[in-house]
């Protein structure tokens, strides 16, 4: 029973660390709501009336959310930073406040400045932040000269309350943040193998949705996985450690999707093709038969299980735990595995490649492990990642646009313009109420590059904000004039509204709406006509920032997109070009940076086709080539992942070596993203995208007895064939013309046989 309930807690803990990667949203929830907490507590003991306590509350709130830096120092030196700011924008919109016109004109100046301040980095866009909001707290609580020294003293009170929380009552350090988040990725890993095995077993009525499950598992993972890579630099002690976390976090999650397109190819009568992993709706190979029982698949289930609880575990201990490690490293032997079908017998290899992988995991995240029980092949494994190393390469950086092509100073000239549009167009509804379409404009912009994406967000703003009135409506009736329940309940609303903001921009619009409708009562201003306002100064807002994106200086989606496509494909083209060239005998290069790279290049890709893909698009053949056009892209991406993450094995694996010939094989493959490259770009080339003989082809065969290893392993060729493959896909798509065959030399000495 003990054990039992060890494992549930052990069970529920992975839940909530896989759900909530490094507890970044309950800390930001628990983080704020601590801060408004405190604020109102001391407002409260200093005999604060309601006016003030919303006042403090709001700032409380900016306060904390504003705050940007990953670094705690940095954090509190902008936290001293946004306080005069914050005195200085309240005690403006004080003095203003019965100038009309001189008020809106200094308020489109300040909106104009705070976005553009987000060109100096974390600390310009936050104390843009809080000029704005607390000019936005200055006009809904309506301060004016006679009462500003007290606001003043209020918005002082919620800073300090907010540093509080910040550092001492709810502290997060980067690296507690990254320990949450491997911790995270562990879980997810475990998940994932679970899918896994879910779609191994699954029948011909339940296999479309583990193949979706195993889908979203490999997405979630490398979700995890970058947002790992965003802290290693905070949160590790040295370069060095930051290097090593990286590969082994790159080499478990290339070892995990791998192992799941094994498995997909072991269920099916041909072999699984990539895509199929990131493709939503992707059939599974000759319909996905399962495959029949037999001691080979029921050693198979069985070792999944294993390599799931090693996952889970972090420390290895104990005798049991060992032979199971052991036992699963040993399939990297080829005399190790067991009589089965060429297929499951690729599955029991990617299984010892990925229980290899979770052993240098393991020992990356929590130092040496006891060696006394390892086998033969657990200690050669050690020597493999002990002896792993790469040289760090500086990185170059690239051009920056300027004048009003640079997207700060463009994305300051469209919010300005937006906002005059919003404020005259809230003037006409309501004289009291018009900064209301201000914020809604504001907030559209803000994370935001194209028109598609102003318009998907502004969409979503308006349903949570109808939603939210309805909600409001229902709370303010419940707490009425009750100021302890509805501060409570104003918190709550506060908690969700930052617990889902990264999942859901509308139920982050919902909880602010419903909580404002709350606020509305306390400050004797409740009633439906209001609520009805805020929705129509809402529509108002967020259709003229759609306005001022499309006629001001646009960034159409095409064009937006179009530029990230090209980003993407060249760095595609420098983790190629770097991987082949090392597998080809070149000096050692900077190949994980190079990868990380390309994955942040496609994630920005990802989320500007959001427009595009959108279920309620009605452009239903644009929808679908987006998707196939990012799927095939994730499919280039994690075959270029796997060559660099082979290559960086070279100098210490036995199995690896460098064979020239690659170069030439290569070659091909350079071209054809060049040629989409510069088509996708616009530019004048006449360069075509060309078929040819399969990659394996291109080199000449050896002799008859010379070894499988000691020159490029099979698994090289298949991931340059696959990427071939991928690439020649993205041709159609996006209307690159096929040329014929390009014939590519062979270069470079023969190994030795």
């Amino acid at each position: 029973m003990t054990a039992a309930g060890t494992n549930a807690v052990a069970r529920w803990r992975d839940r909530v660390a896989a759900s909530d990667p490094g507890l970044l949203r309950l800390a930001a929830g628990l983080r704020t709501v601590t801060a408004i907490s405190l604020t109102l507590a001391v407002l409260s003991l200093l005999g604060a009336d309601v006016q003030h306590l919303v006042a403090g509350a709001i700032a409380a709130m900016v306060a904390t959310f504003a705050i940007r830096e990953k670094q705690r120092p940095r954090q509190a030196v902008t936290l001293v930073l946004g306080l005069p700011t914050a005195l200085a924008s309240v005690s403006v919109a004080a003095l203003l406040g019965t100038r009309q016109v001189a008020g809106d004109v200094f308020f489109v100046v300040l909106i104009f400045c705070a976005v553009y301040g987000r060109r100096f980095g974390d600390r310009g866009t936050t104390l843009g932040l809080i000029g704005f909001q607390v000019y936005f707290l200055a006009l809904f609580v309506g301060v004016t000269t006679d009462d500003l020294a007290g606001f003043c003293g209020v918005i002082a009170v919620a800073f300090a309350c907010s540093a509080a929380a910040r550092f001492v009552l709810v502290p997060q350090t980067p690296t507690a943040v990254l320990e949450r988040l491997r911790l995270a990725f562990r879980a997810r890993l475990a998940q994932l193998l679970d899918a896994q095995r879910e779609l191994l077993d699954a029948g011909p009525e339940d296999a479309e949705k583990a193949l979706e499950r195993a889908r979203e598992g490999t997405a979630r993972l490398h979700e995890t996985a970058m947002m790992i890579q965003g802290r290693l630099e905070e949160g590790t002690s040295d370069e060095a450690v930051a290097r090593l976390v990286q590969r082994r976090i790159a080499d478990a999650e290339i070892t995990a999707e791998r192992l799941g397109l094994l498995l997909l190819t072991a269920r099916s009568a041909e072999r699984a093709d990539t895509l199929t992993m990131h493709l939503p709706g992707a059939p599974l190979p000759e319909g996905g038969r399962r495959p029949v029982r037999d001691d080979a698949l029921d050693l198979l289930r069985r070792d999944l299980t294993a390599l799931q609880l090693l996952v889970r575990q972090p420390v290895a201990d104990g005798t049991e735990t060992a032979r199971t490690r052991n036992r699963l490293l040993g399939y990297r032997d080829e005399e190790n595995l067991p009589a089965a079908s060429p297929d499951v017998q690729d599955v029991f290899r990617g299984l010892g490649e990925a229980t290899r992988a979770v052993l240098g995991l393991r020992i990356a995240l929590d130092g040496p492990q006891d060696e006394s029980q390892d086998s033969p092949e657990a200690a050669r494994s050690r020597e493999e990642l002990d002896a792993e190393d790469a040289a760090i390469a500086a990185e170059e950086e690239e051009p920056q646009e300027t004048g009003l092509r640079r997207p700060t100073t463009r994305a300051a000239v469209q919010v300005a313009v937006g906002s005059s549009l919003a404020m005259v167009g809230g003037e006409l509804l309501s004289a009291h109420r018009w900064y209301w379409a201000v914020l809604t404009c504001w907030i559209v912009f803000l994370n935001t590059a194209s028109t598609g994406e102003i318009l998907v967000k502004g969409s979503r703003r308006l349903l949570g904000t109808v939603l939210g009135v309805v909600a409001g409506i229902v709370l303010a009736g419940i707490v009425g004039q009750h100021t302890g329940p509805a501060f409570a309940v104003v918190l709550l609303c506060v908690f969700a509204m930052f617990y889902t903001a990264p999942l859901s921009y509308t139920l982050s619009s919902f909880f602010v709406t419903a909580a404002l409708g709350v606020l509305y009562t306390l400050l004797h201003t409740y009633s439906l006509s209001v609520l009805v306002l805020r929705i129509e100064e809402t529509a108002i807002g967020a259709a003229c920032g759609v306005a001022a994106a499309a006629l001001v200086l646009p960034v159409h989606t095409d064009r937006r997109t179009n530029e990230l496509l090209t980003t993407v494909l060249d760095r595609l083209t420098d983790v190629t070009s770097a991987a082949v060239g090392q597998l080809s005998g070149e000096p050692p290069t900077e190949l994980l940076g190079l990868a990380r790279d390309l994955d942040e290049a496609l994630a920005d890709l990802r989320a500007a086709t959001q427009p595009l893909t959108h279920p309620v698009t009605p452009l239903r053949t644009r929808r679908d080539t987006a998707q196939y056009v990012v799927a095939l892209l994730e499919t280039c991406a994690y075959h270029a992942r796997s060559l660099a993450a082979t290559a960086e094995l070279l100098p210490t694996h036995p199995s690896i070596a460098a064979d020239p010939r690659l170069r030439g094989a290569g070659q091909r493959i350079l071209h054809n993203i060049g040629a989409i490259a510069a088509r996708v770009a616009g530019e004048p080339a006449t360069a075509e995208v060309v078929t040819g003989p399969s990659v394996a082809s291109l080199l000449k065969p050896g002799e008859i007895g010379t070894p499988r290893y000691g020159r490029v392993t099979d698994r090289v060729l298949r991931h340059l064939q696959r990427l071939d493959e991928a690439v020649l896909g993205l041709a159609r798509p996006l209307g690159v013309p096929l040329n014929r065959p390009l014939r590519v030399p062979v270069t470079g000495p023969e190994p030795p046989a």
